[in-house]
């Protein structure tokens, strides 16, 4: 969850309020703020749920205080003075990152506190938003260092001689070079990657790449995105007028990007100036041409009935209203087709809600109820039963579950909970296992193809595991500093692709155990399997068997009542060896399911 240094004060002028520390940190988690801490300058920590990109920086979260107190209603647009300067994308632009955005800010009063919050929210949206730089990068640069060169059409079109350009395309790792931030010597792009240390640190993002992204004006090259500013457009306190440039590999998340900066910089006075983005022929862009920043007012349309359906309680067109407006939202009443409503109102009315551009979070009609239930007070809201005849209760899967955890508890084992989230490496590879092309009924427990993520967040979780026993023996790797011995056991679940399946996937419970002590062997993981199988009343038979993450001789099949689920034995000493065990450690695992 992201974490955001706020000052209090600043945060208290930006608001217009006077309420003290615990006032505000009781309003901030209203808010959905949760405070964690202070720094050692008495800055509040708050964490909040990353949906609200807009709360990143003290202007975002000081504006929610306002709509939340009133002070501020409806939807608020900074004016846009029209476009003095162009953002030509040339054809050598890199494939893999062709689009820009960007705007102008002028008439800045920068300080040391305003500066360290523009640049806190700029490395918050790249941590989240971003992708860490990946799908959108900013960049911000003092304007009066840079000299536009003569625009292309624009120049051409009537009013368009003053205009001014700097052009976004691709160079070779050493094609140019300039001075980069932190730095006084002249580096090529290329240099950048492998002498600087930002370089170092986001050299993986381009290093694919044929030609590196660049930014030039008339006097050169100013900015290698999404890797680090040149040091002559560098901001400090004494500038005024700022350039905004976003690159990334996706239009919508870099134009999203740079509203909420432009309405940051709008909260500290700046003067927000559109910029002209032009694009190439064969672009992939949907127009070649576009004006930025894209500060347009979304709309969404919910009717009144929905809103009491989800949130339980009866409402007025009135309250209904206000509260959208308390949430920094448009809303006029229409009829529940979205045409204008009739003057008797009469029939199933609803609102056509306006969504300002910062509002990354609301993509459907059931985030605009989320926002009248939180203007209401979700902590007003009574609770009532569900108007059906039966009551609720456990699963049965849930009760055998948690009778199992409990067996596992009396047995002396320690109970895990662990991500269902791992990688094809830890999860195959490190026990002996090979990645499997399709689904093999005979193979070893374990070996089947892994359900992937399609677009990971992270080289650690790309796959859902597809047994736990990986899960444990990383545990056992992570804590071989503490004392022996260690006896863990999880249940939890595991799937692997199966295309007889309508998800395509197929989804269990699995129970997991180890052993790891100076004298763990066979006979303990089975003593241990034969105690549990005997509380639920399950005949436990263990045929030898082979499997690659077991000693050979030293591995039996589990079958539970007839039915082969599982394995136990002693874990081969390759594998033990790839997660740094020094003991030996007797396992089993088996299908929750066999225990019904």
């Amino acid at each position: 969850m992201p974490v955001v240094d706020v000052d209090p004060d600043e945060l208290r002028k930006l608001a217009s309020t006077d309420r003290d520390d615990e006032e505000l940190k009781r309003d901030l988690f209203d808010l959905g703020l949760e405070f964690e801490g202070e720094t050692e300058e008495g800055e509040f920590q708050l964490e909040f749920a990353p949906d609200r990109l807009d709360r990143l920086s003290v202007e975002g979260v000081a504006r929610s205080l306002r709509y939340q107190d009133g002070t501020d209603r409806g939807v608020y647009v900074p004016k846009t003075n029209d476009a003095d300067w162009v953002f030509e994308v040339d054809e050598s632009v890199p494939d893999e990152r062709p689009y820009v955005t960007g705007a102008i800010v002028r008439g800045l009063d920068m300080s040391e506190a305003k500066l360290d919050s523009l640049i806190q929210l700029q490395e918050k949206l790249h941590a989240t938003m971003g992708r860490q730089r990946v799908k959108g990068a900013i960049g911000v640069h003092d304007l009066t260092m840079l000299k536009g060169g003569a625009a292309g059409s624009a120049a051409e079109e009537p009013g368009g001689e003053g205009v001014k350009s700097i052009s976004y395309r691709g160079v070779a790792p050493d094609e140019d070079t300039f001075v980069a931030l932190d730095s006084d010597a002249e580096l090529t792009p290329g240099e950048v990657l492998t002498e600087h240390p930002t370089g170092e640190k986001y050299a993986d993002i381009v290093s694919e790449y044929e030609r590196l992204p660049a930014i030039y004006d008339d006097i050169g090259l100013f900015s290698f995105p999404p890797v680090i500013n040149g040091r002559r457009t560098e901001v400090s306190e004494n500038s005024r007028d700022l350039l905004v440039e976003l690159t990334g590999t996706d239009q919508w998340t870099i134009d999203k990007m740079c509203a909420i900066i432009c309405y940051a910089l709008d909260a500290r006075g700046g003067r927000v100036e559109e910029v002209r983005v032009e694009y190439p022929e064969g672009h992939p862009a949907e127009q070649r041409e576009l004006l930025r920043p894209d500060l347009s007012v979304d709309h969404k349309t919910v009717t009144h009935a929905r809103i009491e359906q989800l949130l339980g309680v009866d409402l007025s067109e009135e309250q209904v209203v206000d509260y959208l407006e308390r949430a920094g939202l448009d809303a006029e009443t229409v009829d529940s087709d979205g045409a204008p409503a009739t003057a008797d109102g009469e029939g199933d009315h609803a609102y056509r809600v306006g969504v300002p551009p910062y509002r990354v979070d609301v993509l459907n009609p059931v985030d605009v109820v989320d926002d009248v239930g939180r203007a209401h007070g979700f902590n007003e809201l009574d609770p009532r039963y569900p108007e059906v005849s039966t009551v609720g209760g456990r699963h049965e899967r849930s009760r055998l579950e948690g009778a199992a955890r409990d067996a596992l508890v009396g047995l002396g084992f320690e109970d895990m909970l662990d991500f269902h989230m791992t990688s094809e490496r830890d999860c195959l590879d490190r026990m002996g296992l090979a990645a499997p092309d399709e689904l093999d009924p005979d193979a070893p427990l374990g070996q089947r193809p892994p359900v992937t993520i399609a677009e990971p967040y992270s080289e650690d979780y790309t796959v859902v595991r597809t047994w736990a026993l990986p899960s444990l023996l990383t545990v056992l790797e992570n804590n071989t500093h503490r004392a022996y011995p260690q006896d863990l056991a999880e249940i939890g679940l595991v799937a692997h692709v199966d295309e007889s399946e309508e998800t395509k996937a197929a989804e269990r419970r699995s129970v997991a155990a180890v052993l790891a002590r100076t004298d763990a062997g066979y006979e303990d993981a089975k003593a241990r399997l034969q105690a549990l199988a005997g509380a639920f009343g399950a005949n436990l038979e263990t045929p030898a068997t082979t499997h690659p993450s077991f000693i050979e001789g030293r591995t039996a099949a589990v079958e539970l009542d007839g039915e082969r689920c599982g394995v136990v034995g002693e874990i081969h000493p390759r594998v033990l060896v790839e997660h740094d065990l020094e003991l030996p450690v007797a396992a089993f695992e088996f299908d929750l399911a066999a225990l019904e």
